[in-house]
């Protein structure tokens, strides 16, 4: 949605648990959590105009937030399929 926070535990609920143990222990997957929140962060600056960029910047970002969820996404069901 427009204008708000897409948290990774908000995305995937169902694997909250999942999610936990791999930020307390796996450190890759740490890497790509605070990577994809601080894009997070960014882009709804950019959508509350608290900061101006230019269209193709922000759709940069978003790009780059959506790569990197299929990547957590997908770290999250190797993980879930180990557990």
């Amino acid at each position: 949605m427009f204008g708000e926070h897409h948290d990774i535990p908000k995305e995937f609920p169902e694997y909250k648990d999942v999610i936990k143990r791999l930020c307390e222990e796996d450190s890759d997957f740490q890497l790509m959590y605070v990577e994809y929140h601080g894009l997070d962060d960014e882009i709804l600056k950019i959508e509350q105009n608290v900061e101006a960029t230019s269209d193709t910047y922000a759709e940069e970002l978003k790009k780059k937030r959506a790569l990197l969820k299929d990547r957590i996404y997908n770290r999250i069901l190797e993980e879930n399929a180990t557990a």
